[in-house]
């Protein structure tokens, strides 16, 4: 079985960090419910930057990630996160070595 991760550089607009951790939880609640195969999920604040997360979440195969990202309600679950930032980039990524 293949380690597959989804990962997100979110840059929040300010005021709005509170507003945002409620919404990416709620993405990643329906996701949870919604999409098999997710394992984890995990949204990190910058210590040094208020505006400033990072989200990774671990999927079981890279099939099952993809499932996910092609659901009819993910660009809206996506887009309500994304509306409350000035920047965001999300990418896939492939396990390529642990220590």
């Amino acid at each position: 079985m293949s380690e597959e991760f989804a990962s997100g550089n979110w840059c929040v607009s300010p005021g709005r960090e509170e507003e945002f951790v409620a919404r990416w939880t709620e993405f990643l609640e329906w996701t949870r419910d919604s999409a098999p195969g997710l394992t984890a999920a995990r949204l990190i604040h910058d210590a040094d930057d208020p505006r400033h997360f990072i989200s990774f979440a671990t999927w079981e195969s890279r099939e099952a990630l993809l499932r996910w990202r092609a659901l009819p309600a993910f660009t809206e679950h996506l887009k309500a996160c994304t509306a409350l930032c000035d920047d965001f980039r999300g990418s896939n990524y492939s396990l390529a070595a642990t220590v």
